[in-house]
């Protein structure tokens, strides 16, 4: 068992960050001025050789990773989820095309950003980057999924994009023991009448919408799936003949994204009616990324009220 609920997402990041740098001499981080925020400059206090503030200059961050990658140094990008997509053409060019091995590990993602408004939040993101030739796209769940998962990635060859929030970070995974591997779904919850599947902080929803569904005699699976891509077809497939009927929840537009991903394997694999939970146009200021979830209907009495209409 992983005990990440006393950190935000973000604080696990950085401490667990720290701790890969002393483990790899070759880990270098590189952010556009956002290392308070994003807590990388919990690195630079302890290694201040090996990291790189470039400043407001995403595009220019992308290339300089990517020439640290070439010279056989292991470069870890850092910045704002929204921010990052500033450099979506370099990540395409210098990383994606090249193949080469830069880890983009962003903060703030979906409305974690919540009193900035829509220009800071990211609901796109997963869209963008699981459209790119040999990246990986992966979504931690809470804190204790970064402490998993992070070492793995750090350590894995090849470009991955790393998406996690910011403050909020309900403990979802920390009671649970299990090994993070890429490519992998996990169980949080099994159920037979239908499966609930997302990725991120929104798992906590689906946690309590299994528990209402429970009240009223429906048995909800839950899973975990933190790897977009590669996406775990066999786990998706088992649930979609297991229960007939599958719902998605995320953090993230409904158009490119998580449901999308899931649809993909299950028309191909074998077709249950489904329904999607997310967003589905730009965010809003607000004093709580929890406000905002609720505002938009990304919780538990919405996948509750899907779950429903799937029963019938």
């Amino acid at each position: 068992m992983l005990q990440g609920s006393s950190l935000s997402i973000r604080e696990a990041f950085g401490k667990t960050l720290v701790k890969l740098g002393e483990e790899d001499p070759e880990l270098v981080v590189i952010t556009g001025d956002v290392g308070d925020s994003s807590r990388a400059s919990y690195f630079k206090e302890k290694f201040p050789d090996r990291y790189f503030n470039v400043g407001i200059s995403e595009q220019d961050m992308v290339n300089f990773a990517a020439g640290l990658s070439a010279v056989g140094k292991n470069p870890a990008v850092v910045d704002f989820a929204m921010f990052m997509m500033r450099a979506w053409e370099q990540i395409r060019n210098t990383i994606s095309r090249m193949n080469m091995n830069v880890k983009i590990l962003v903060t703030h993602s979906g409305y974690s950003d919540s009193g900035d408004g829509s220009s800071h939040q990211s609901l796109e993101d997963i869209a963008l980057m699981r459209t790119l030739p040999n990246f990986k796209v992966i979504v931690p769940a809470d804190p204790a999924d970064v402490m998993r998962s992070l070492p793995v990635v750090i350590k894995e060859r090849g470009p991955t994009y790393y998406r996690m929030g910011r403050e909020y970070s309900p403990p979802i995974t920390n009671e649970i023991d299990y090994k993070f591997e890429i490519g992998k779904a996990y169980m949080l919850r099994d159920g037979d009448d239908l499966a609930i599947m997302g990725a991120g902080v929104v798992l906590w929803d689906a946690l309590r919408a299994a528990e209402e569904l429970e009240k009223m005699g429906i048995s909800a699976a839950v899973i975990n799936l933190e790897t977009i891509k590669p996406i775990d077809e066999a786990t998706i497939e088992y649930y979609a003949r297991k229960t007939g009927r599958i719902v998605t929840i995320e953090e993230h537009m409904i158009y490119g994204g998580i449901g999308s991903a899931v649809a993909e394997v299950v028309v191909n694999k074998y077709p249950v009616p489904m329904r999607f939970v997310g967003a589905t146009t730009f965010g809003r200021s607000a004093r709580s990324q929890r406000e905002l979830l609720d505002y938009y209907g990304i919780n538990s009495q919405t996948l509750v009220k899907k779950a429903l209409e799937l029963m019938k």
